[in-house]
């Protein structure tokens, strides 16, 4: 071998490690983007939330689609902020909203500037008695977002929020009332602060399905499908 020849492939081995170590870090990045985006929303820093996305972002919430930035700051600031801190950047005394970031599973795309990825969410949520209305509960969902780089970072490009159940604490999901929180059904401007769209392929527990992955299988490399249950469960077996 020439010397010209290992020159070469030492540079083929560092491109290969530098590409795989870039990939590396933006996989970090991306998973701190996210996780940083559940701890403004544990303490309702609606404005730093906001400062998370693209321009042309959207927000897939309840069944509602937010688009760009004036629909992410009237989904986060206009309804979320006044709603439940009373228009605070911040937490307020007696009000809970912890949104543990969890199970990541981050792909970084062929083109560098795009990332996939899929989180889950552990809500506990709830009202101290000082605060007045007395409440506390449970909510479980699922991300499937995605993320663009921008100038250099990484911003949220989609962020689409699937919540699977909910639960009173007292009571727990067994005992889930039905429309536990209502999607989401009219849009901006007739709703101030509604979504842009509606979305109406959304479900919520009893109902179980399976959120899309926007990954193929990592060991056979096929899809990911679900059969769906179309029986009656007998109960009367159950019960044996």
């Amino acid at each position: 071998m020439t010397d010209a020849d290992r020159i070469a492939k030492l540079e083929e081995q560092v491109a290969a490690l530098t590409d795989r170590i870039t990939r590396t870090e933006d996989e970090q990045a991306v998973r701190k983007l996210h996780h940083l985006y559940g701890y403004f929303i544990d303490k309702c820093l609606y404005r730093e939330v906001v400062d998370l996305f693209t321009d042309d972002c959207e927000v897939h919430f309840f069944g509602g689609i937010f688009k760009g930035k004036e629909g992410a700051a009237r989904l986060y600031i206009e309804r979320f902020q006044k709603q439940f801190v009373h228009g605070n950047n911040g937490p307020v005394d007696g009000f809970l909203l912890d949104h543990p970031q969890h199970q990541d599973v981050v792909d970084i795309q062929e083109d560098g500037v795009t990332a996939l990825a899929r989180f889950r969410c552990t809500m506990q949520a709830g009202r101290h008695e000082s605060y007045g209305d007395v409440r506390q509960w449970w909510e479980g969902g699922l991300y499937e977002n995605t993320y663009k780089k921008v100038d250099g970072v990484w911003r949220i490009h989609i962020l689409n929020y699937v919540p699977q159940w909910h639960a009173d604490y007292e009571t727990g999901w067994a005992h889930t009332r039905p429309n536990y929180v209502p999607f989401l059904t009219t849009t901006y401007p007739e709703d101030p602060v509604g979504p842009d769209a509606i979305n109406k392929d959304v479900w919520l527990w009893p109902t179980h399905k399976v959120v899309p992955f926007h990954n193929k299988h990592p060991v056979t490399g096929k899809e990911i499908v679900p059969e769906r249950w179309q029986g009656d469960i007998d109960r009367e077996k159950e019960a044996k």
